[in-house]
């Protein structure tokens, strides 16, 4: 099937379906159930960029830009770009130890409840196998569906599949090639570097400052968002991911009208499987009641009304895989994994598996502790509603994106709530004692609720509690003798 029949396709499933191409027919769509009860996800950055492993995912861009680090190292480790340029990675990105039921066993162990690959980044290169991009791991690199093999290990494991396409950026992504002697100016490989459009916008760092500005009339041209359309469309029919993440560029405004296809296609297509499904989207890409709002890299100050979710990693430099990566504790991914389930939101964390297919020790380090404190407190984030309050405590987020790679300090006068059930699961985020007070749960007149029994998850006893006008003060048997969150189980009747 070529775009143009693709294009046809996508026009009947839309005529035909529930969901019509407006923001009328697509707004009240449900976040999933399954979703919003699953809380944890796994993201996974895998792609030709993890054979250079410098500097970060962003590799192939920068590397044609003279001056910069990246431009250095490659010309002093594999040559020119003109003479060795970035499709010359392909090859020596073999997967040979990659296992998709191991990566999902570990995944599962660390308490995830859903997976998503990215199934094509900006540099264009798909991890499935695509009938409209020859340029896909299925014919090169590995030699094999790699996303088919995840989502049948998710299958087997109990996992939800789904799937991300940052294919938007890539009209721009490769443009710094343009401006000097390289292989992406060969026509040859035009399909794989894409339009690489170079202009003042898009040139540079200036990218990062033009891409926030939606209205601007600098942007895609028909040609490629038809083509962005059609191959975001068979992403969908090829790999059926029950959540599809989309990166910035989406928020555009050129991509509004093709952003309602996919949404109506993507939508009609998963009531014809009988799934539930959602797109986060970043920005003001979406109508709030039409998709899933994600922070990248950051998370909301306050409860929100409606389900969202923030994508961060567990590698600070790089969402893939660098050989010189620093890496967050499991500490702190717990610690905001509480946070923000506490707000109404779910989180995806991410690993980058180096080029052979096998996943850091770091990385793997923080997922089985993180699964280890999940077997234990997971009762009190999996299927969990915000209670009145998110907390208490001096400790929050900043608002806004790219805000979350240094811990935050929180101390045992810090607390996150979430509610199950008839429960308050009441999260001490840094217990420092034998003796905890959540002043939350002072006592406040006639009108107040009533708590019945105490418990804390996990090894220790609750030896005292009594609630007072100052709060609940809680007396373990012993000190934690952790530094991670303690959950105490709080009978609400």
């Amino acid at each position: 099937m070529d775009n143009k029949e693709y294009l046809k396709l996508i026009d009947e499933v839309n005529s035909n379906g529930r969901y019509k191409a407006d923001w009328a027919s697509l707004s009240g769509h449900k976040t999933p159930d399954w979703y919003v009860q699953a809380k944890l996800g796994i993201f996974i950055h895998w792609g030709v960029y993890s054979v250079p492993a410098y500097a970060c995912e962003w590799y192939p861009r920068w590397m044609y830009n003279p001056g910069s680090r990246e431009y250095e190292y490659h010309k002093k480790n594999f040559g020119d770009p003109k003479v060795f340029g970035y499709k010359d990675f392909i090859p020596m990105f073999k997967g040979e130890n990659f296992d998709a039921e191991k990566w999902v066993e570990l995944f599962k162990r660390a308490g995830a409840r859903y997976i998503m690959p990215v199934c094509e980044h900006h540099d264009g290169f798909a991890i499935y196998a695509s009938e409209l991009n020859r340029w896909n791991a299925a014919e090169m690199g590995p030699c094999r569906n790699v996303i088919a093999e995840i989502r049948k290990a998710c299958e087997d494991q109990g996992l939800v599949f789904c799937g991300s396409s940052h294919r938007a950026e890539h009209y721009f992504y490769m443009n710094l090639g343009r401006k000097i002697d390289s292989d992406v100016n060969d026509e040859e490989y035009r399909d794989f570097y894409g339009p690489a459009y170079l202009c003042p916008e898009m040139d540079g760092t200036e990218v990062f400052s033009y891409l926030p500005n939606a209205l601007s009339p600098v942007g895609p041209d028909e040609e490629w968002l038809e083509d962005w359309l059609v191959k975001t469309c068979e992403l969908i029919d090829k790999c059926r991911p029950l959540i599809l993440y989309f990166d910035t560029w989406i928020h555009h405004q050129a991509f509004k009208p093709y952003l309602k296809k996919v949404c109506a296609y993507y939508y009609n297509r998963a009531e014809e499987w009988g799934k539930e499904v959602t797109i986060n989207y970043k920005h003001e890409a979406f109508p709030p009641t039409v998709a899933t709002f994600d922070v990248e890299r950051g998370a909301l100050t306050g409860i929100s009304p409606l389900p969202w979710q923030t994508d961060t990693a567990i590698g600070k430099l790089s969402w893939g895989y660098i050989t010189d990566n620093e890496f967050k504790p499991s500490r702190q991914v717990i610690c905001d994994l509480v946070d923000i389930v506490s707000k109404n939101g779910m989180l995806l964390i991410n690993v980058g598996p180096k080029p052979d297919g096998t996943i850091t020790e770091e990385e793997t380090k923080v997922l089985e502790e993180l699964g280890e404190w999940m077997d234990i407190n997971g009762e009190g984030i999996y299927g969990t509603v915000p209670w009145r309050q998110f907390g208490e405590g001096d400790v929050n987020n900043s608002e806004g994106s790219f805000m979350d790679n240094d811990e935050k300090q929180f101390t045992s006068k810090d607390y996150r709530f979430t509610y199950k059930n008839g429960y308050l699961y009441a999260f001490c985020m840094r217990p420092d004692s034998d003796t905890f007070l959540i002043r939350s749960l002072k006592i406040l007149g006639e009108r107040d609720f009533v708590t019945g029994t105490v418990e804390v998850l996990g090894e220790y006893s609750v030896t005292d509690a009594v609630r007072s006008t100052e709060g609940l003060k809680i007396v373990l048997d012993k000190k934690p003798d952790s530094d991670k969150p303690v959950c105490f189980k709080v009978e609400i009747t």
